[in-house]
């Protein structure tokens, strides 16, 4: 049976009004004696807040929706959740989690469900950069975008990774070092962070007036195997790069197996950078992979704050970049040098 608030009160010995000014928080004109009372009571009964009437009461459940397409199953891309949660937690909001396995039919449910259930706002997250337009119903409550813009950006608040301030650092944290023939492995889909990392290497070049020429780009799949058949068409080439950069830590774990089968040596022979810093990847191979860090857990923030915003404040959407920048560990170096 349900605990309620006049069972509380009774044992503490007070009126209903003071046990719920009490569990409340709006206790100052109460005497510390009768609050530790009340408090204690409250504990040994495992008394919960009846959050349904106070809903009522205030207009808001106090709940998050977090609609993902696979986040939520992903470990490196937690952090996000991570960073989305802490700030709720600190403003006393809850996150109802759900993953959609990118299924316009779970989809639907999901957010028809929440919406049920009568969240206050919602995150909408994807597990890459790319351009999405959320279903119509979050349109009708705060919503912000996580990790994607939306197709129309004047409906919705967004953030997404700096992909190109991101891929400047890396390129010139090569050309830095003394490199000249800067290769890069790219996504073939031309989602919106292959455009931007690949125009960002471009630029470098340019700016820097490095070698270019179509012998210093490959596209490969976003793994080992793809990223090792793209690297070794790049070394095998006539006037081979002393750098790559490449699209992920994947295509960059492949770079390290291309350049061993070679008979290279990393960094002497190579350097290589990769994106995302997968701490699982970067840090597994020898030597520990130079990479540029996706900010999962301060875009979870800033989506978060932003939803807060929203609600409070009323204020209108807004989109934000959110930097990333380079870790470095011992895959580049001046090139022929140790």
């Amino acid at each position: 049976m349900r605990v309620r608030l006049q069972d509380v009160a009774e044992r503490a010995g007070v009126s209903a009004a003071t046990a719920s000014m009490v569990l409340n928080g709006k206790d100052d004109s109460i005497s510390g004696e009768t609050r530790a009372r009340v408090r204690a009571v409250a504990s040994e009964l495992g008394y919960r807040p009846n959050v349904l009437a106070r809903s009522l009461r205030s207009q808001r459940t106090r709940a998050i929706g977090f609609i993902s397409d696979e986040i939520v199953t992903t470990p490196y891309a937690g952090a996000m959740i991570q960073g989305a949660q802490y700030v709720a937690d600190e403003h006393d909001y809850v996150l109802l989690l759900s993953n959609t396995d990118y299924r316009p039919d779970v989809e639907k449910r999901t957010v028809e469900a929440l919406l049920d259930r009568q969240i206050d706002a919602a995150v909408y997250a994807t597990m890459y950069h790319r351009i999405v337009e959320p279903p119509t119903a979050l349109g009708h409550i705060p919503t912000v975008i996580l990790d994607s813009r939306p197709k129309d950006e004047a409906a919705f608040s967004w953030v997404a990774p700096d992909e190109f301030g991101g891929a400047t650092a890396a390129v010139e944290h090569l050309a830095d070092a003394g490199h000249r023939r800067i290769a890069m492995i790219n996504d073939p889909m031309g989602p919106p962070a292959a455009i931007e990392r690949e125009a960002a290497w471009r630029t470098v070049l340019e700016t820097r007036g490095l070698d270019d020429g179509p012998d210093l780009v490959a596209h490969a799949d976003s793994d080992a195997a793809s990223g090792a058949m793209a690297a070794a068409r790049l070394l095998e080439g006539d006037d081979p790069p002393t750098a790559i950069f490449c699209f992920n830590d994947r295509m960059a774990a492949g770079a390290y197996i291309a350049a061993s089968r070679l008979g290279l040596s990393i960094p002497r022979d190579l350097s290589v950078v990769g994106f995302d810093n997968q701490v699982l990847v970067a840090e597994a191979i020898d030597p520990g992979l130079t990479s540029v860090q996706l900010p999962h857990d301060e875009m979870g923030r800033w989506a978060m704050e932003q939803v807060l915003r929203l609600l409070d404040d009323g204020a209108g959407p807004q989109g934000k970049r959110m930097p990333c920048p380079i870790v470095e560990r011992g895959s580049v170096a001046p090139p022929g040098q140790l």
